[in-house]
């Protein structure tokens, strides 16, 4: 088996083509095949080398290396769309020498008013194939007075084609509901419906997977195979992925890049762990590493129905990989803020009390503060330590000196000296030695911020409340 990511570099990728990747990348691995990565550069407007860039740094974080393609080499070189020219004219050639491709001198304004006319009357807009009985003479007038013609793909007329698709099932469609498509732009270069196809077969990728939106593609694209008599590849189109308003996933309705969710601190092993569910059903629920996805993914369970993205879920799956992920990954991904007030002795210890509080770095952050940082109290926070009273700090102070970290034994004798217990007893001491409502268990805090700093706040409090 070899499957094909194949993005076009004129943004950061985004969910839809993460997912993709990854689908293709799953099953590629669980058949131990060929995960090939192509880039589809022909829109040289608005190819960027930056997002080629990008894209490559986020397929290597999320873990889907490609067998074959840019860096890796392979023995279908090149694998960037804008270097196969040549090979795309030398198919051009056998087409229109064998009559299944002809020159179009439409215009842009004659297409868009053939469009209207044929919506008004109810028809589907298709190109009427104007030019495709032209004379020779009728061309060299054309040429003579400048016109610069594209190429279009002379379809067989009252034909079927039917393929069955890995998700949709059986496909059929008519070649006279299609009309001729252009295989060649004004300029000389291949749009997407030519060279995408083109590559597939010459690269032998023998399973493609991509979204639903490419399914009327296809039997273009089968049409063109067959007309050069190219091995035509197995297609599973997936269903896309929706907003949280029920619309196609864009910036608008909850859309991220994968680079933007990199920079939030999101891990990846929690991306590909939601992504890899968005569509496709996992009977286990459990946190899965990428071999581990790639054994369990079935063809079978990829879903018709549209994906909605859930942010919820996204973020489950950030904190299920943080109760998941060993402490030494942890502290690397808290990153430079973090480490630098955390004592070396105390990181293990650190990382393993916070790790059920916190999502992403700037909580890290937030806790290495209150742990070993000076800390300050809101308003409402000293609001709240007022109404509790001197007496009861003073009570929370005698008890550290007591009983050392022991948080325990320091509730217990405070609850014996003031009769506070439950809510009253337990939020004032954490808003006395953490600044916070919430947050991880105070047993565990205490041994790791030292009696001194807790004796510290205690104390400021008592001079406040003085």
């Amino acid at each position: 088996m070899k499957t094909r990511f194949c993005p076009s570099p004129t943004g950061y990728m985004h969910l839809g083509n993460a997912r993709t990747a990854l689908f293709s990348a799953l099953a590629t691995h669980k058949e131990e095949g060929v995960f090939l990565l192509r880039i589809e550069d022909t829109d040289q407007t608005r190819s960027e080398e930056q997002y080629v860039s990008a894209l490559l740094d986020d397929l290597a974080w999320m873990g889907l290396d490609w067998d074959e393609g840019p860096g890796m080499g392979g023995d279908k070189a090149p694998y960037w769309q804008s270097q196969r020219q040549s090979i795309y004219d030398q198919y051009y050639d056998t087409l229109i020498t064998q009559g299944l491709a002809y020159p179009c001198y439409c215009s842009e304004e004659q297409l868009k008013l053939n469009r209207k006319v044929q919506r008004s009357r109810g028809q589907a807009p298709r190109y009427p194939g104007t030019c495709r009985h032209l004379t020779a003479e009728d061309r060299a007038a054309k040429e003579a007075a400048g016109i610069n013609p594209t190429l279009r793909f002379a379809l067989p007329q009252g034909e079927t084609v039917t393929f069955t698709d890995l998700v949709k099932g059986e496909q059929r469609f008519l070649t006279d509901d299609i009309g001729d498509f252009v295989i060649r732009r004004t300029d000389g270069t291949s749009p997407f419906m030519y060279c995408n196809a083109l590559d597939d077969a010459l690269m032998g990728v023998t399973h493609v997977i991509r979204g639903e939106d490419h399914l009327t593609n296809t039997p273009r694209q089968i049409l063109i195979l067959q007309a050069l008599k190219l091995p035509i590849p197995t297609y599973a189109h997936i269903s896309l992925i929706l907003g949280d308003d029920g619309a196609p996933l864009s910036k608008r309705n909850g859309s991220r890049s994968i680079n933007s969710l990199r920079e939030q601190g999101y891990f990846y092993q929690a991306v590909v762990n939601y992504l890899a569910r968005l569509g496709h059903y996992y009977e286990q629920n459990d946190f899965l590493t990428l071999p581990q996805l790639a054994e369990l993914f079935e063809w079978k369970t990829l879903s018709r129905s549209p994906a909605r993205f859930d942010l919820t879920q996204l973020n489950y799956w950030q904190q299920t990989a943080l109760q998941n992920l060993d402490w030494e990954t942890l502290w690397e991904w808290m990153g430079e803020s973090v480490t630098e007030q955390v004592p070396k002795e105390k990181r293990e210890a650190f990382i393993n009390c916070i790790r059920g509080n916190i999502s992403f770095p700037e909580e890290a952050l937030q806790w290495a503060n209150v742990c070993f940082g000076d800390l300050t109290w809101t308003d409402e926070h000293w609001s709240e330590l007022k109404n509790t009273g001197h007496s009861f700090f003073a009570a929370a102070q005698e008890a550290c000196a007591l009983h050392g970290d022991d948080f325990k034994a320091i509730a217990t004798r405070v609850k014996e000296a003031t009769g506070m217990k439950g809510k009253q007893l337990f939020l004032p001491l954490r808003l006395a030695i953490t600044g916070e409502a919430h947050g991880p268990d105070l047993a565990s805090l205490l041994p790791l911020m030292g009696i001194t700093r807790v004796m510290r706040r205690f104390e400021a409090i008592l001079h406040e409340l003085a």
